[in-house]
C-alpha cells in the first residue's frame, strides 16, 4: 500500500517503524536491547520449562540449575556457528577479528545454539541421573517461545531483514547513523519484510502447537519426540522465512547456506522421529493408559523414583518417558 509523494518516488502508508535506540546508558554500562530480548527468553522458558517439570512429577529447582550450563553453551555454540558461517565479516581483508568477541552487536546462529545447549543439558542430566527424555519433553514448547522474544533483537538491530515491499506491515529501516547502508539494503528502498515478526508469530504458534501435542499424546511424543516435533517445526518455518531474506549470505545451488541447513536438519528430525517410535512401540502396547491430563502432578509420581510398571523395558529402551508415568521423574537406575 503506497502514496505518490514528490516526483516518481512513494512510500508506504503504513509501516512498521524503525526503533529510535538499540541501546542505552545506566551508569558506565551499555545496555543493549538485543541482549535484553535474549535475557528475555531465557527468563520465560526457564519459568515455564520449570512449571512444566514440577508438574510432570520432577524436583523442584532442576531446570534453573541445568539452565546454567544451558545458556553458557547455548550461547557459545550459537555465536561460533555465527562467525563460521559468515567468516567474511571478521577474518576478511580489512576486517578486525577481535569483533567475532562483540555478541552485543548481534549475530547467534540457532543451528549452532540448540545442539551446544543440549549438550549442557545432557552434562546435567548425568551427573544428576535424569532422563535427557523427559527433560527434553518438559523443555521443547518453552524453546520456541524464548525464541519469540529473542527474535526482537533483530529488530532493534535493523538486521536480518527480507525483501524490499510495500505491504501495510513492511519494516521501515534506515542507514546506520554513519550513513552507511545496511547489509542488505537496497539502494532507494527503505521498507522491507519484517522476517523477524515473521519468526516470532511462527515460534509462538509452534510452542501453542507443543503445548497441544504434549497435552494430547504424552506417551506416544515421549521418548525426545516431542522435541524432535520443535526441530521439525522450526526448521520448516526457517526455511521459508529465510528465502525472504536479502543480507548476504553463502549461496550453494541457489539456495542460502541456512536453507541447506535447514533441511539438513529437517530430515536429520524425521529420521529421529520415526527410530524414537520404533523403540517405543512396545512400551506403547504394555503400557496402562493414561487418563489424566499429562502436565497434571501426579502422586504416583512425586517424590517415587524408577516406580514404572515395567521399568526392565525402560532400562533395556532408555526412554523412560515412555512409561505409564508422566515424563518428568527422575531415573533411579542412573548413578
Amino acid at each position: 500500500m503506497t502514496i505518490p509523494t514528490s516526483g516518481t518516488a512513494t512510500r508506504t502508508l503504513a509501516v512498521i517503524p524503525s526503533p529510535e535506540v538499540s541501546s542505552f546508558q545506566l551508569g558506565p554500562l551499555t545496555i543493549h536491547l538485543y541482549a535484553l530480548c535474549i535475557l528475555a527468553g531465557v527468563i520465560v522458558a526457564v519459568y515455564w520449562s520449570e512449571r512444566r517439570w514440577a508438574a510432570m512429577g520432577g524436583e523442584k529447582g532442576t531446570i534453573m540449575d541445568l539452565a546454567v550450563p544451558a545458556v553458557l553453551l547455548g550461547l557459545v555454540g550459537g555465536r561460533l556457528y555465527h562467525v563460521i558461517s559468515d567468516y567474511q565479516y571478521y577474518f576478511g581483508p580489512g576486517e578486525e577479528p577481535i569483533r567475532a568477541l562483540f555478541i552485543w552487536e548481534g549475530g547467534l546462529g540457532i543451528w549452532g545454539a540448540v545442539p551446544l545447549g543440549v549438550l549442557g543439558v545432557w552434562w546435567f542430566a548425568r551427573r544428576r541421573g535424569l532422563s535427557m527424555a523427559q527433560l527434553s519433553f518438559a523443555i521443547a514448547p518453552a524453546l520456541p517461545l524464548a525464541q519469540a522474544f529473542g527474535r526482537w533483537g533483530n529488530y532493534f538491530n535493523q538486521e536480518l531483514f527480507g525483501r524490499p515491499t510495500d505491504l501495510p506491515w513492511a519494516l521501515e529501516v534506515t542507514p546506520h547513523p554513519s550513513g552507511a547502508p545496511r547489509a542488505g539494503m537496497v539502494i532507494g528502498e527503505s521498507t522491507y519484510h519484517p522476517t523477524f515478526l515473521y519468526e516470532s508469530l511462527w515460534c509462538l504458534g509452534l510452542a501453542v502447537v507443543l503445548l497441544w501435542l504434549g497435552r494430547r499424546y504424552p506417551r506416544q511424543l515421549a521418548g525426545g519426540r516431542l522435541f524432535a516435533v520443535y526441530v521439525m517445526g522450526y526448521a520448516v518455518g526457517r526455511f521459508w522465512i529465510e528465502y525472504l531474506r536479502v543480507d548476504p549470505a553463502h549461496v550453494i545451488f541457489g539456495l542460502r547456506l541456512n536453507n541447506w541447513t535447514s533441511l539438513l536438519v529437517l530430515l536429520g528430525a524425521i529420521v529421529y522421529f520415526v527410530w524414537a517410535g520404533r523403540r517405543l512401540k512396545p512400551l506403547l502396547v504394555k503400557g496402562p493408559q493414561v487418563e489424566r491430563e499429562p502436565d497434571a502432578p501426579s502422586p504416583d509420581t512425586r517424590g517415587n523414583k524408577g516406580s514404572s510398571p515395567y521399568a526392565d523395558e525402560e532400562q533395556r529402551t532408555g526412554e523412560t518417558s515412555a512409561s505409564g508415568e508422566e515424563p518428568g521423574t527422575e531415573r533411579s537406575d542412573e548413578p
